[in-house]
């Protein structure tokens, strides 16, 4: 351990003092290194987000609703994280994606977790609505944002219950509505005007699909965080399913090399 002097000239000692070191011994104690509890007060919180995700959008018609997103997450500019997936379930007839910073992301999973087990031990015979979850997220989401501790994220909920569809975003300041048509991120300006003008209420899922990847296909184009390797997740009637990541076909050519003729 070492001893550290407030002025190097206390090394010279007092000369009234009958002990060259007693001046340094009087004025000088021994500094040790900060404990636990000096890193326990330090702030936790996001100030900034590192890993983040890019774009989450949905389409909700009659009888399902849809949601997509890549599998990137990245490390400030970088690609980093290419196989995250940023939609799961909440309970039996609810889906949740996340743009924005991942780490909160999984504090908000957990925050769900815990949420669909307590309404499970209740066991009364009901579970939570999908507009609840969007209810109570907008109330966790607004108050984190008066304490300046903000979740980093823009969520995007959809359901499907008692023959109702569902689709609502919430995001980190806690503003909340719900659409037919839903896009975070940088998809909120090119894929949401596409969604809108193709969207029908009696929308087919293998049409909602293709409308979804080519959205997903144009963010790939124009968007520098995200890539093409996408999940689509639907909840209708019979449940709800993620599908496993595949990358979508692209096309690269110049313009040069397009023969308009």
């Amino acid at each position: 351990m070492a001893y550290y002097l407030h002025n190097p000239d206390d090394l010279r000692g007092n000369t009234h003092s009958s002990s060259p070191y007693e001046h340094f011994s009087k004025h000088n104690t021994q500094k040790k290194a900060p404990g636990p509890e000096y890193y326990s007060s330090l702030s936790t919180r996001t100030l900034e987000p590192i890993t983040t995700g890019t774009s989450v959008i949905g389409i909700r018609c009659r009888d399902f609703v849809m949601i997509a997103a890549d599998t990137l997450v990245s490390y400030g500019s970088m690609a980093k994280f290419r196989a995250i997936q940023r939609i799961s379930n909440v309970g039996e007839n609810t889906l949740i994606g996340a743009s924005g910073e991942y780490s909160d992301f999984q504090a908000i999973q957990v925050m769900l977790d815990e949420l669909i087990i307590r309404d499970k031990l209740h066991d009364d015979g009901s579970t939570l609505q999908p507009l609840e979850i969007h209810s109570y997220l907008t109330r966790v989401m607004y108050n984190r944002r008066n304490k300046f501790n903000p979740l980093y994220n823009q969520l995007v909920l959809a359901g499907f219950r008692n023959n109702k569809s569902f689709l609502g975003l919430v995001d980190l300041v806690g503003t909340s509505f719900q659409d037919e048509t839903i896009a975070t991120g940088y998809g909120a300006y090119i894929a949401r005007p596409l969604l809108r003008s193709a969207w029908r209420d009696d929308l087919t899922q293998p049409e909602a699909v293709k409308l979804l990847e080519d959205c997903m296909r144009v963010l790939f184009y124009r968007d520098a965080r995200a890539i093409n390797k996408i999940q689509l997740a639907v909840v209708s009637a019979e449940g709800w399913k993620i599908s496993e990541p595949y990358s979508l076909k692209t096309q690269w050519l110049t313009a040069e090399k397009i023969n308009p003729h």
